[in-house]
Order: C-alpha cells, then structure tokens, then sequence
C-alpha cells in the first residue's frame, strides 16, 4: 500500500535561505503523525508543501499515491487543511461557509447542508448561526475551520497548530473528532507546539530543526532511545518514562551540540 503522504528530498528556499533542506517524510494509511520543531524550524513550510499552497524549490510530495505536482486538483479533493492563519472568510456565517467549502468540494447542495447541520452542533457553533466569523473568538475560529477541513471527508487531514487559542473544552471536542477520524481509516498530520496533546494522540513523531529531520519514528521508539542515553538500563522502568517533551528538547538540544540550553538570567530580575 502506498504512504498516505510521501516527501523525498523536499526543498524549499526563499531569497537564499533554506527553510527546508532536502528532507525525507513517509506517513502511512491511519496514522496519527505529529511534526515537531521549535520555532523556524521549517514546519509551516513543510506543511504548506505537502498541501499545495507553496511550490517547492525541488523534491516532490505524493498524496495516497498521486503526485501533487502532476495532479494536483485530485489530490485536493483527497485532504483537508487547518492552516497556520485559518483564512476564514470574515463576512459570512458560519454556516454560509461552511456551505460554500462544502459546494466548492463538490458535495451536493442538500448533502453540504446536513453535514453544515451537524458540524455546526457538533462544534457548540449552532446558536451563532446569524454571526459573521469576523466577529468570533479565537479558539470559535478554530473550530469553524477544523470543520471545513473535514466537510468532504478527507482521507488525509493537515493540521497547523489546532489547538492554539483553544480552551480546555473546546480543546477536547477537536480530540474527540480527530481520534474518530483515526479509528474510521484517516491519516491526520498535527503540528503543534502543545506537546502533552501531541503525546496523548500521536504515534508517530518526526522532529524537524533547522530545515532537516532530526528524529523520525514511532513514540515508543523515540521514547526508549531517548531513555537509553539519558538513564542507560531503566528503559523498560514505567517510574522512569519520560514526556515528550524530555524527548524534544534532548533530540533538538542534541542536534545543536548541547543536551540543555545554559541557564540564564535577567540581570534586573535576579
């Protein structure tokens, strides 16, 4: 079976810098894959590649088997996308977009419809049926064009940081959707910065520093390996399990010559 979504030697350079460096990626059919890096690392970047809202300086990128660059609208019609900055049309509803995305999916009118029905209740968005999006909340936002992204049923689902700005409440909605998804056969690619949320629901993780991969395989994997050389022998200890966030910043600290940045101090708060 062919990956679900597919990079090889991915490149991206703007004005002489290189965002992304020549990286490798293959994501299979039903996996949770989370994207991690710090800040300009190369993750928006990478995410607008994989989904056709940047072209490539060079590599290429297949979707379920089908090449992005040669076919390009069949791919589409494949995923769904939460980009980094929502791009939410302000001046309508909610439901008036989410009819709109639906139609311009190709759904039919009446099928567009129930599934704007459902997704607004689903979403805790029914009763702002006669608001304009220009005049919702963050995390309103983020619930809105999580359910755009998924109105047509995607196979593979692109997520920029979901969960930024989201409160606890609504935070589980979108994790409960999501892990539905999983279950039911999808493959969803998460990047976000919330590594707890990214433990709970990822199985697989790649992290990415600098514009190249720097780690890239299953949890557990990247857990015991981690494990091995921070408490060599307690990898099979469940009292001494580290977070991902232990994993993170030793693989990027690692990458950078350094297992921890030196602390430091302001000299007018010390």
């Amino acid at each position: 079976m062919a990956p679900a979504i597919a990079a090889h030697a991915l490149t991206r350079s703007f004005d002489g810098f290189t965002a992304v460096d020549h990286i490798d990626l293959a994501v299979e059919p039903g996996q949770f894959f989370g994207f991690l890096g710090p800040n300009g690392a190369g993750k928006s970047t990478t995410i607008k590649m994989l989904t056709g809202l940047l072209a490539p300086t060079s590599g290429s990128i297949q979707i379920l088997g089908q090449d992005l660059f040669y076919n390009p609208v069949e791919v589409k019609r494949l995923i769904g996308v939460v980009p980094e900055g929502m791009a939410l049309f302000g001046k309508l509803t909610a439901r008036e977009y989410l009819l709109f995305v639906g139609r311009m999916y190709g759904l039919e009118k009446v099928t567009a419809e129930a599934r704007s029905t459902e997704l607004l209740e689903f979403m805790g968005l029914a009763d702002q049926g006669k608001k304009l999006i220009a005049d919702y909340s963050h995390g309103m936002g983020k619930k809105l064009a999580l359910a755009a992204a998924v109105i047509h049923g995607p196979k593979v689902l692109f997520l920029d940081e979901p969960f930024e700005g989201v409160d606890a409440i609504a935070a589980n909605t979108l994790k409960t959707m999501l892990q539905s998804m999983i279950a039911r056969g999808a493959t969803i690619f998460l990047t976000s910065h919330v590594l707890e949320i990214v433990e709970r629901l990822c199985s697989h993780i790649a992290i990415i520093n600098r514009g190249h991969i720097v780690a890239n395989e299953s949890l557990d994997e990247l857990r015991a390996g981690v494990q091995a050389r921070l408490t060599p022998g307690a990898e099979g200890d469940p009292q001494a399990r580290i977070t991902l966030e232990q994993i993170f910043l030793n693989v990027v600290g690692g990458e950078a010559g350094e297992t921890a940045h030196p602390e430091q101090e302001l000299t007018w708060l010390s």
